[in-house]
């Protein structure tokens, strides 16, 4: 299950009472590396994502907030570099299944993100995935794009063509139709230079 997908659904206990990248690490026991630990991608409520992930690593739990920064104004008219959560409203956390309630617990947290009626695992690759993204390659936010999306090249000799993305194995495509004649061209582009298609009234 990647990582786009368990984005999409959120998962809530029953039960439940209630800078280029900050990685909130805390020295843990060497139960971390028991296979019953496993990363999971929680839902927090909008702005207190580091409120939330220093409050779990002060209990002793790991946890991972992807950040980017961002150059912000204010009223004022300054300008600063801030710190901004990569993914609104998620943040990562390593623990066992049966902790599942006393994270819920939490102020701030909402739920599970989830494909099914269950946690979804975050593997442990894709977690070593997203340090090196954040704190090697300067990773920034990107609509989401699901295979067969509507999308609007924006950058390079085909600026401005629409089409439908693809992907084959770790290229992305767009399929470029010419309704006319109906017939359709795939070029390869770069996830850079596409955006999603604005839906029409």
């Amino acid at each position: 299950m990647g990582l786009q997908k368990w984005l999409q659904v959120v998962w809530n206990d029953e039960n439940r009472d209630q800078g280029d990248s900050m990685t909130v690490d805390r020295k843990h026991s060497a139960a971390c590396g028991d296979a019953s630990l496993n990363w999971y991608a929680l839902h927090i409520r909008s702005r207190h994502e580091k409120r939330v992930a220093e409050r779990l690593g002060s209990q002793s739990l790991e946890t991972f907030l992807p950040l980017h920064r961002s150059r912000h104004r204010w009223k004022n008219g300054v300008h600063v570099d801030v710190d901004l959560p990569l993914f609104p409203c998620y943040l990562f956390a390593r623990a066992a299944l049966h902790d599942r309630l006393r994270l819920l617990q939490h102020p701030g947290v909402l739920g599970f993100a989830a494909s099914s009626a269950k946690p979804t695992v975050i593997s442990d690759d894709e977690i070593v995935a997203l340090r090196t993204a954040t704190e090697s390659l300067k990773a920034e936010p990107h609509p989401y794009l699901n295979n067969g999306d509507p999308v609007r090249i924006v950058a390079g000799p085909l600026a401005g063509m629409t089409g439908i993305l693809t992907r084959r194995k770790q290229e992305y495509r767009v399929v470029l139709s010419i309704e006319a004649i109906m017939r359709s061209i795939v070029v390869e582009v770069s996830e850079f230079d596409i955006e999603p298609e604005a839906k029409r009234q």
